[in-house]
């Protein structure tokens, strides 16, 4: 059976932010939008992380690829742990994963995230658990993408998540920051692609 391929969004919540990458790749794919982040509508239904985790999950009955960026990593990495035997292959871009940052350099987001979208759920700015243990248990290959000019996930971050993955694969990007999906679309796309044939 051949995977599909689940796109996450950071918490700009946007369905539409991995299509650069995917019109690229020609993958139709799964574009998930978070509720009540960014500009999207909230969902009474939707009042946590856990929430987003549980939307994923409910969508993985077979072989999926995870393509996840920022945030929708963790949720990637949680969903991960959750139906291990389902996930084929993970590609993580500038997300903490579910690591501490506090010693990786990173700067604090939430400031900048309210000014850029006010009614945005507070929730999403809770603190999250630590899954670093958790984390070493994952066997799918993962891809990890990084910008040497991120100041919210800094190179640092995914050094430390690929010693902890058993298979992981970490690109740097010169002169991309946290959208580098967007802004650097044919180079992810590339990279992508690649892993996910590989």
């Amino acid at each position: 059976m051949t995977a599909k391929t689940l796109f996450l969004p950071g918490a700009g919540g946007s369905a539409s932010f991995w299509r650069p990458v995917a019109d690229r790749l020609g993958i139709e794919g799964q574009f998930f939008s978070w509720p009540g982040l960014g500009n999207e509508p909230p969902d009474p239904a939707v009042t946590s992380l856990d929430d987003l985790v549980a939307m994923v999950i409910e969508q993985i009955d077979g072989p999926v690829n995870l393509v996840a960026q920022s945030m929708g990593g963790v949720v990637a990495i949680r969903a991960a742990l959750a139906k291990p035997q389902f996930i084929q292959k993970l590609v993580l871009a500038v997300t903490s994963g579910g690591l501490p940052l506090a010693d990786l350099g990173a700067s604090d987001w939430r400031d900048d995230y309210y000014r850029s979208f006010p009614s945005a759920a507070r929730w999403i700015s809770a603190p999250g658990v630590d899954l670093s243990e958790e984390i070493k248990t994952i066997r799918a290959p993962a891809l990890l993408l990084w910008g040497d000019s991120d100041p919210i996930s800094p190179v640092a971050v995914g050094e430390r998540l690929g010693r902890l993955l058993r298979q992981s694969e970490l690109h740097v990007i010169a002169g991309a920051g946290h959208d580098l999906a967007q802004t650097h679309a044919p180079l992810v796309a590339q990279l992508i692609g690649a892993h996910l044939v590989s």
